[in-house]
């Protein structure tokens, strides 16, 4: 007995096309990479430490922390920024120093 395969209709493989092609998209959009805040808040650093919080977007930060270096915000957990202030930190004068262990 002889079986013939019918062809799907041009619809049904369009449509399949269309939506692993927007799938690929949102899964290429999203990164893996943990934020350090979230959405509205930018991370602040502890002075004399290596100590980090997140502040509301808009409001300044709470006494003892301040914004990081213009340039040098971390914005993911392990991305360059974060490594390089796990082992730095701003003095009083906002001068940048190394930890000491």
């Amino acid at each position: 007995m002889r079986t013939t395969r019918r062809p799907r209709p041009p619809r049904t493989t369009a449509a399949l096309a269309a939506g692993g092609v927007v799938f690929a998209l949102l899964a290429s959009a999203c990164s893996t990479a943990d934020a350090v805040c979230s959405g509205g808040e930018y991370p602040v650093l502890y002075v004399g430490s290596t100590g980090s919080a997140c502040v509301k977007d808009g409001e300044e930060p709470p006494e003892g922390y301040v914004r990081y270096p213009e340039g040098k915000v971390p914005e993911h957990v392990d991305d360059k920024w974060w490594t390089y202030w796990n082992e730095h930190t701003l003095d009083e004068n906002g001068r940048i120093i190394e930890v000491s262990e």
